[in-house]
């Protein structure tokens, strides 16, 4: 019997090598190399240059959409008019970047970019964590236009998850602040 029970034991203990743990798996995500083209819609104020990958929809004279099919994001635009009230509208937009503060880890300092040539001022503010809406931007002339966007993602807004498409579309964002042009 023991001689039974030892040979069993002496099977099953000699496996082999001691198992080594496997390095954990890095989802590797590639997204085409940036191409740019120009965007206008003529019930809009301003053009600018967008991916040939992000597809706009203009829903009125006031709110558009700029989606990105392939990575399930979409930036949430709305254009309002300056009638003295710039600050209120900055305000507002600020709300909705603080708003994000439950879930986020954190916010970026944000960047701002200034073309007093063609009187683009802008600001993005980017917020770190697992907050819904991880970018948000605000670009205006100073005096009578007034554009505010918030992107978000057609998922559960896991930071590590969102943080290859969310570069990708920074990238893409700082483009488009920078080709903005507004129409007479």
């Amino acid at each position: 019997m023991f001689w039974l029970l030892g040979g069993l034991l002496s099977l099953t203990a000699c496996g082999g090598d001691e198992p080594v743990p496997k390095p954990r798996a890095q989802l590797r995500l590639e997204y085409p190399p940036p191409a740019y083209e120009n965007f206008h819609d003529p019930r809009l104020p301003f053009s600018f240059e967008k991916s040939v990958y992000a597809r706009v929809q203009v829903k009125s004279d006031s709110t558009f959409d700029i989606a990105y099919p392939q990575m399930n994001a979409r930036f949430y635009c709305t254009y309002a008019p300056v009638r003295g009230n710039l600050r209120q509208l900055l305000a507002d937009a600020d709300k909705l970047t603080y708003k994000h503060a439950i879930k986020a880890e954190g916010f970026a300092p944000p960047k701002i970019f200034e073309n007093p040539k063609n009187r683009v001022f802008a600001r993005l503010n980017r917020v770190t964590g697992n907050a819904a809406s991880p970018l948000q931007f605000v670009i205006t002339d100073s005096t009578a236009r007034f554009v505010t966007g918030s992107l978000y993602f057609r998922s559960v807004p896991n930071y590590d998850s969102i943080r290859p498409p969310l570069e990708y579309l920074t990238r893409d964002l700082v483009h488009m602040i920078e080709s903005w042009r507004w129409e007479n």
